[in-house]
């Protein structure tokens, strides 16, 4: 077990434990990045959960570090059945540069996230993710449009709420 995984495990399931920290570590020394990464892939979902929480703490800090890891993000972590991932993904997708292709199938994911979960985190930061996304494509846009209004009266009302909000930037 890596000293990140260690760090990683135990305690309160609702709880971040040592992410904070870790996240430091993967800052200052950029061979821990691969360490944490593999940490989405143990058996352990709370490790999973923290693993990718502290991955998308460190996206949106250090955003180019993470091209290396692109394919495996649209395909490897796209498959792992758990929420609490899928979220994350969605924000490290947002954060991370992507080519045209690599933004195409992010977007396809996000939009099959939204038919797979209704995990209220999860569609709250999918719309997100696909609000930044759209902001730069005139296509998009109008799709997402459509995507708003399907959930403009969830009966979910964090999601109701973004969806107001989304919709008065987005008409």
């Amino acid at each position: 077990m890596s000293l990140i995984q260690q760090a990683l495990t135990g305690g309160d399931r609702r709880s971040l434990g040592r992410t904070e920290e870790v996240v430091l570590w993967v800052l200052a020394d950029g061979y821990r990045l691969d360490e944490l990464f593999e940490c989405l892939f143990v058996e352990d979902k709370i490790v999973r959960m923290r693993a990718s929480d502290g991955l998308e703490k460190v996206a949106r800090q250090q955003p180019d570090r993470f091209v290396p890891y692109v394919e495996r993000l649209l395909t490897d972590v796209a498959e792992i059945e758990q929420a609490s991932v899928q979220w994350h993904l969605a924000q490290i997708l947002s954060e991370i540069p992507l080519t045209t292709e690599q933004q195409a199938r992010a977007i396809e994911l996000l939009k099959l996230n939204l038919d797979l979960y209704d995990d209220w985190i999860v569609v709250n930061l999918t719309l997100e993710a696909l609000a930044k996304f759209a902001r730069q494509d005139d296509d998009l846009r109008q799709e997402f449009r459509a995507i708003l209004r399907r959930y403009q009266y969830s009966p979910k009302k964090s999601i109701a709420s973004r969806v107001r909000k989304l919709l008065r930037e987005f008409g």
